[in-house]
């Protein structure tokens, strides 16, 4: 592994202005990457509710990457449970859509890494005198998408903090995804929700005096773009393109578009490693 992170930081080096000579043989041929991502997580993927046209931090950062490459885009909208089987069959030749780098998933996958998140407890705006701190849904009901790496990371988080200081548990519920969590607060179902802490500022934004976060991300984690394991040439290629977009500046200014610059990452890492 470290001596392909070697090879990997000198193609990384190499790469400047946009062409395709890093890219699989069938990429070029097809002038395209067909890109599984699934439009409900915003301010990551998104779509207008006017004009119903896709948008997102990972959109933009994804069409930046293709062009840097010289080549184009094809969105496959795709089911969360769905992409990796969709990636491994061929049906995709990449996953960009809000995807935590998990070292579970890297049996499968390899990353390329581009932003850093964390997961987050938030509350109803009513019930913001309620709950304070982190530890105050100890005992309470919080929903999350079940589809995530929240559930267990909340369970986690419950034993060290609320359990094992004599307080009862954080009553985890799975729910389809984080728009339904966020329809069960507002219906008084569940006590809190927990979802990705890049999407809270924008969802903030978005109803305002709706919610309210509570405390600060409780897991640090990786959002990686995911290639197939025998994919090196491609994952590569996006490495190279992703160093170059941030020598250019334009990766800090897709950041800066949705408020995001504290998630950026300060360099190229694949699987959550650095390459130097």
């Amino acid at each position: 592994m470290n001596r392909h992170l070697v090879m990997l930081a000198a193609l990384c080096v190499a790469a400047t202005a946009a062409n395709a000579e890093g890219l699989p043989e069938r990429i070029k041929s097809a002038g395209k990457v067909v890109v599984a991502n699934q439009a409900n997580y915003p301010p990551m993927e998104y779509k207008d509710p006017a004009t119903n046209k896709l948008m997102g931090l990972d959109i933009d950062l994804g069409l930046a990457l293709a062009k840097q490459l010289g080549t184009t885009v094809e969105w496959s909208d795709i089911g969360f449970e769905q992409m990796v089987s969709s990636l491994t069959t061929g049906r995709v030749d990449l996953i960009h859509s809000g995807m935590s780098d998990l070292p579970t998933r890297r049996d499968t996958l390899d990353f390329v890494d581009y932003m850093k998140s964390g997961a987050q407890f938030y509350t109803s705006f009513a019930r913001k005198d309620e709950f304070k701190k982190p530890t105050d849904f100890c005992g309470k009901i919080v929903g999350m998408s079940r589809r995530t790496s929240f559930p267990d990371e909340t369970a986690k988080w419950s034993a060290a903090n609320c359990e094992a200081k004599g307080l009862p548990a954080v009553k985890v519920v799975g729910t389809e995804g984080s728009a339904d969590a966020r329809a069960q607060l507002k219906q008084g179902r569940v006590d809190g929700a927990v979802q990705g802490s890049e999407t809270l500022p924008y969802l903030l934004s978005l109803e305002k005096d709706t919610y309210t976060v509570v405390g600060e991300p409780f897991t640090a984690v990786y959002q990686g773009i995911g290639f197939a394991k025998k994919d090196t040439e491609l994952r590569d290629a996006y490495a190279a393109a992703l160093k170059a977009l941030m020598a250019s500046g334009e990766y800090k200014t897709i950041f800066a578009k949705y408020g995001l610059e504290g998630a950026m990452l300060d360099g190229i890492y694949v699987n959550a490693q650095a390459v130097k």
